[in-house]
């Protein structure tokens, strides 16, 4: 844990080193003002990183796009799809894959912020243009990007386990200081009411405990083994369940949904044309068309990302290779027909949870004039990896046979 902290610190100091050969303090106010609900979307996973232009503004980004990329060719390219099925050595070959991509990803996206910042602003924000502030910044932008990266698959190897998602979930709860600061002002100058505090916080609580209670709820579909005599054992019988997530696509429909809704709005928001401004304004968080095509664009990837993650007909396949079946379903296709009727309609409801807390900063936001960023994509996300991590902690702790933390005695797992 030590470990995983201090490599976690050494993150947090990168994301204030500033980028050389520019103006970060007025391009960072510049940023904040222009870049609107796209930028702040980006910088939540940069941990304000992005909106400063410091070593690590494209932080862990590349290396989810090259991750959700190489998932999605496992699909569409036989090859790929091979891989993932050969175990150990096939996943290392993913991963090393995974890296060239973020670079390659990294390199792209690095040009393109200095080739724009360029353009932006008149050269204020440059102070040396040219060939060799692009190439200076696209190395600088890439190396953080790496190294973030490297960060993470140490923390994977020698510290609790899921380096990348701590690495963002560091960039999320760095936030809440300055949430907390900010509320407890506004407080104090009597612009918030201490019941409405009070109310925010039991609403909070009541969500958290709602995100938890549903990642960890499961449909458990009941499967049993027949009999089978060899020589003069006996193997198999035994009765064990197939255990679905209610929540099977996780928080790339909320990822991909925001991504694909705010970025025609931001970019309508430098054109200074009636019309597309027009366009930008009623695309813009808060308004009613944003909130409809955000729930539909939610519903559609948990559907498409489940479709992709999870193929009820090789389970079925699986099942029925090595004697199992569901009770009073026939083998084979009926089976992967009931699989997939159970996994749609898990789907429904996890896309509808997915979707009522993406949707709880707008209504806080927007309605209620609330002075912070809670719930949506962030607040799943940390919540996720915060389930996760304790369960590595345990695992850990259960392995190693540590006493003493609890007055009982020795600590066990999660059923």
């Amino acid at each position: 844990m030590l470990f995983t902290l201090a490599l976690l610190a050494v993150y947090r100091i990168g994301a204030h080193i500033p980028t050389p050969g520019i103006n970060g303090e007025e391009l960072s106010k510049f940023l904040t003002e222009k870049g609107g609900a796209l930028m702040g979307f980006f910088d939540m996973f940069s941990g304000g990183a992005l909106s400063r232009v410091t070593i690590f503004a494209l932080g862990i980004m590349p290396y989810i796009s090259a991750s959700i990329i190489l998932q999605l060719l496992t699909v569409v390219i036989p090859a790929i799809g091979k891989l993932a099925k050969e175990g150990e050595a096939g996943r290392k070959k993913i991963v090393r894959y995974t890296r060239y991509g973020t670079v390659v990803i990294s390199a792209i996206q690095s040009f393109g912020i200095a080739a724009g910042l360029e353009g932006m602003g008149g050269g204020v924000f440059v102070q040396n243009p040219g060939w060799s502030f692009r190439l200076m910044t696209m190395i600088t932008l890439t190396a953080g990007t790496a190294f973030i990266m490297w960060l993470g698959e140490q923390i994977t190897e020698r510290g609790i386990g899921n380096g990348i998602s701590l690495i963002i979930f560091a960039g999320i709860v760095a936030r809440f200081p300055n949430a907390l600061i900010s509320t407890v002002r506004l407080l104090q100058a009597g612009e918030l009411s201490i019941f409405f505090v009070i109310f925010l916080v039991i609403m909070m609580i009541a969500v958290v405990g709602a995100i938890i209670y549903i990642e960890r709820g499961q449909r458990k579909i009941p499967v049993q083994y027949a009999k089978r005599i060899v020589g003069r054992k006996v193997y198999g019988g035994q009765s064990t369940h197939l255990p679905l997530k209610i929540n099977t696509s996780g928080v790339i429909p909320p990822i991909f949904a925001s991504s694909i809704l705010i970025f025609p709005a931001t970019i309508a928001g430098f054109i200074a044309v009636p019309w597309v401004q027009e366009i930008s304004r009623q695309l813009s968080p808060g308004t009613v068309l944003h909130t409809v095509l955000y729930v539909g664009m939610i519903f559609f990837f948990a559907y498409f990302y489940t479709a992709i993650i999870f193929n009820p007909v090789d389970v079925a396949d699986n099942l029925k290779k090595y004697g199992g079946f569901v009770p009073g379903i026939r083998p084979g296709q009926k089976t992967s027909e009931y699989i997939y009727k159970v996994l749609s309609r898990l789907t429904f409801v996890g896309a509808f949870y997915l979707a009522a807390v993406c949707i709880i900063p707008e209504i806080l936001i927007y309605r209620f004039n609330v002075p912070f960023y809670f719930g949506g994509t962030s607040l799943l996300i940390a919540v996720g990896v915060a389930l996760d991590t304790v369960s590595q902690i345990e695992s850990h702790l259960v392995t190693r046979s540590y006493e003493g933390f609890l007055k009982k005695g020795r600590i066990r797992g999660r059923k």
